[in-house]
């Protein structure tokens, strides 16, 4: 990690050597049953704080305490964040006089006191650093009593003792960490973690305002843990909260330290972001994006892999660039966590992986075209901005859809483009609609409008055996689509109609549109929906795949917010809320039902006649 990267912050649970990276070993813990809204309390003296942490821990439902420690977090997104986390332990650090005052203290609120204390050099360190002592001079301890949650599920108390002996100037130290409680934290273990996993719980962190804040790999234990503060809205007095997960996923953890060194740039002492320094680091994106086109045109990717290290000369030999300049970009890919800087060489990351343009879900052609067309045409975002007209329009000459059917290889290149983004379409084929179609036991026809190549509707073939489907697009984008269908062994199924939106074909029984929304103004918008419902039957369903933005959404972190920049400077389209969309479909007498997440931050909104 580069000199100026967010420091990965090794977890206090297992104090390892200071070189070593150490993370928090926890059990695994079942869901609590009953909801509990205590707070801790934050004041007042140790027997007083012990006990008020104990107590948090016992009471606390893992649901509810999701919900408060990440204010909006509510219906699907909570119930998948409490299928995938379970609370594990609070953290309190107490100031006895000496070990048999600590010992009586955990006692008096019922913590058992027979394991022996160990040294907790992680926080020695931090509060040295904090207070400016020498660490020789505070004897920190660590132990991790074990209660019982509502369920009678093991939990603990992760118990923080720094000795202040009577008339010590060490209760300088107490009185200032007793009034701030910075090493006070929350901990949630991720059950059945794996890199999708993940990223999708660090993602809905993120994404309700809690800011990435360190993090850490235990080699001993083989776990990972990673460190958030708390959003500023956060209904508990904890500001620091982790995820632990089992395993190795130090790919996953370097996207996490590389988010507050994107998002905020280095720190000051507090943790506050250094403005001047912020808004550098804020200006460089334009680099960022650029970077990832290089690595993928150069051919980086294929020249590396996960497994064994490549030296950077001979990467440049291999990919035919210059060697110094070539190692200077592989620097900077690897404080993005694009690539890892190993003994032996470079070798790509998960992240990285996914600029092989033989990977599965390879996202090189989104690197091109965010890079390429895209990248040229934001450099009219002024435009954009005075004049309401698209950026993209500006530049060329024409609209995004003309531009790219007059070169062919411009077309296929933003069709693969928008194939790279599939992985939102996963859970897709279990939705109650498509299920419900397949269960009724007579022949269903799924019409997915606009859809690309094949893609999704692909999975919802593969996925239920039963449906037939039919494809709606452009005749030069057919032809793929039927290659694309047929090697997935589901092309005899399908039929294929080429036209526009006003030939949505009639007599389906689910209508899909899928990312075909957002590319247009609201009247076009009317015209699309129009046509859908007059093809549609009585009984038709219709799925709308978007991202959503969110009510408020200055105050809430959000891809849709990103891109509903980029729809309007390229397309002319934009994002939309929930409540929008639903505005919308009313017009043409269609009922928004509902709307489920999906991954990379989309949605699946649900309209059918009242």
């Amino acid at each position: 990690m580069p000199a100026n990267a967010a420091p990965a912050i090794p977890t206090p649970a297992d104090e390892t050597p200071a070189n070593a990276t150490p993370a928090i070993p926890t059990p695994a813990i079942p869901t609590p049953a009953i909801p509990t809204p205590a707070q801790p309390a934050p004041a007042g003296g140790d027997a007083e704080r012990l006990g008020a942490t104990t107590g948090f821990v016992r009471e606390q439902d893992t649901s509810v305490l999701l919900s408060r420690v990440l204010p909006g977090l509510d219906g699907p997104e909570l119930r998948a964040l409490t299928d995938r986390c379970r609370f594990a332990h609070a953290a309190v650090l107490v100031f006895p006089p000496d070990e048999y005052a600590l010992r009586a203290d955990l006692a008096a609120c019922g913590l058992s006191a027979d394991a022996p204390a160990q040294p907790s050099v992680v926080v020695r360190e931090r509060l040295a650093a904090r207070h400016r002592r020498d660490p020789a001079d505070l004897d920190v301890r660590i132990l991790r009593p074990v209660v019982r949650g509502p369920a009678e599920e093991p939990r603990a108390v992760e118990v923080f003792a720094l000795t202040v002996p009577p008339g010590s100037g060490l209760s300088v130290i107490a009185a200032e960490e007793r009034r701030h409680d910075h090493e006070a934290h929350l901990a949630f273990d991720v059950a059945r973690p794996d890199p999708l996993v993940l990223r999708g719980l660090l993602a809905s962190f993120q994404r309700h305002g809690a800011a990435a804040d360190g993090g850490g790999y235990n080699p001993h234990e083989d776990g990972t843990v990673f460190y958030f503060t708390a959003p500023a809205g956060t209904k508990t007095a904890y500001r620091r909260v982790e995820l632990y997960a089992s395993g190795d996923h130090r790919d996953v953890l370097a996207e996490h330290l590389a988010r507050p060194l994107a998002a905020s740039g280095p720190t000051r002492g507090t943790g506050e972001p250094q403005p001047a320094e912020r808004l550098l680091w804020l200006l460089t994106g334009a680099w960022t994006t650029q970077a990832l086109a290089a690595c993928a045109r150069l051919g980086l990717p294929e020249a590396m892999n996960r497994h064994t290290g490549v030296d950077g000369a001979q990467l440049a030999r291999t990919v035919g660039a210059h060697p110094q300049s070539t190692t200077t970009l592989l620097r900077y890919l690897t404080m993005l966590g694009v690539v890892s800087d190993a003994p032996d060489g470079y070798r790509l990351t998960e992240v990285g992986a996914l600029l092989h343009p033989e990977a599965p879900g390879s996202m090189r052609p989104l690197a091109l075209m965010y890079g390429g067309p895209f990248y040229q045409s934001f450099g009219h975002l002024t435009h954009t901005v005075r004049s309401g007209e698209p950026g993209f329009e500006h530049l060329y000459g024409e609209n995004h859809f003309d531009h790219f059917a007059r070169d062919p290889e411009l077309a296929a290149l933003f069709d693969q483009s928008m194939a790279s983004s599939a992985a939102m379409f996963d859970p897709l084929p279990s939705h109650p609609v498509l299920t419900a179609a397949t269960a009724s036991g007579r022949p269903r026809t799924v019409v997915d409008v606009a859809g690309g190549t094949g893609e999704l509707l692909g999975r919802v073939l593969t996925a239920h055996p039963t449906l037939r489907g039919i494809l709606l697009e452009r005749p030069q984008v057919l032809a793929a689509a039927r290659t694309y269908l047929d090697a997935n062994g589901v092309g005899g199924r399908c039929d294929y109609r080429a036209g526009d939106f006003s030939d949505v074909p009639p007599g389906g029984d689910v209508y899909i549109l899928s990312r075909v929304l957002h590319d247009w103004d609201d009247d076009r918008c009317r015209g699309i929906l129009g046509h859908c419902a007059e093809a549609m039957p009585r009984k038709a369903d219709l799925l709308v795949v978007e991202r959503l933005l969110p009510d408020d959404a200055g105050a809430e972190p959000s891809l849709a917010t990103a891109w509903d920049l980029h729809m309007r400077c390229n397309t002319g389209g934009r994002e939309r809320t929930a409540g929008h969309y639903g505005r919308l479909l009313e017009e043409h007498g269609l009922e928004l039902t509902g709307h489920t997440p999906l991954a990379l931050g989309a949605h699946v909104l649900h309209a059918r006649r009242p």
